[in-house]
């Protein structure tokens, strides 16, 4: 086991079965925190993530939930709390399906349907969590947001306008729960070329086109962005809230 040691705590890293999630869930483990991979439906794919944890010395379990569905979230965290303990690090990761079009193409139910849905399983994670790190005076919870949200690019106004709310919903939090010790960030990423979303949203010329126009010259990968979320996941980050941090390469700077 390499980096830095977590001393066992408890993460739970949603829509880890593959790509950014599941990248989070082997450097989280590596870094000796005990891993939850939650998953909807990707059973097969979940158990591969945890054996590849198990086999490398790390602590690790699946966990299905579909995190827009309260119940299933609460209970997702109560088989946790009676398995590991609670939830003292939150990755909310899970893809929640979108409409990729122009304005002009998409309806209100498409782009107020996934405003909805990206905020309810934001809402149940959080709220399921909290009373936990609350008890223990500790928290991290980490968001995946999208750099598409600052700078947009065709066909994405649901995606990005939506992981928008979810930074502004981030702030709120990291304020009412930072008494508690609880801290909260946003990772927005920018094109990822080995995800689901980077192989929907971008062709083979748009990936060398946007990896052009990087400072470093290349797309993120998933473990680009795992470290990112790694730093705020743990202890070197517990002066830090309310923040978002671009993972793109210098594809956008302020």
């Amino acid at each position: 086991m390499t980096g830095v040691q977590q001393d066992g705590r408890v993460a739970l890293i949603t829509g880890a079965s593959r790509g950014i999630g599941a990248a989070v869930a082997r450097l989280l483990a590596s870094r000796g925190l005990r891993v939850v991979v939650n998953y909807r439906s990707s059973r097969d794919e979940a158990d591969d993530v945890v054996g590849s944890i198990r086999s490398a010395g790390g602590r690790a379990m699946a966990v299905q939930a579909d995190v827009l569905d309260r119940p299933a979230v609460l209970g997702m965290v109560d088989q946790v709390r009676a398995a590991m303990g609670d939830v003292e690090v939150l990755v909310h990761n899970a893809l929640i399906p979108y409409a990729i079009k122009s304005l002009d193409e998409m309806s209100w139910d498409e782009l107020g349907g996934k405003l909805d849905q990206e905020m309810r399983a934001t809402f149940l994670v959080t709220k399921a969590v909290v009373p936990g790190m609350s008890r223990r005076g500790y928290g991290r919870i980490v968001y995946l947001g999208t750099g598409l949200s600052r700078r947009p690019r065709a066909g994405m106004v649901a995606l990005g306008t939506s992981k928008a709310a979810v930074g502004s919903f981030a702030r709120f939090v990291a304020e009412e729960f930072g008494p508690r010790g609880i801290t909260v960030n946003v990772v927005a990423p920018g094109p990822v070329a080995e995800t689901r979303i980077g192989k929907a949203a971008l062709d083979q010329d748009q990936k060398r086109r946007q990896a052009e126009q990087t400072a470093l010259g290349r797309l993120a990968s998933p473990d680009d962005v795992a470290r990112a979320v790694a730093f705020y996941a743990g202890d070197d980050s517990e002066f830090i809230t309310g923040t978002t941090a671009p993972v793109d390469g210098g594809l956008a700077m302020d």
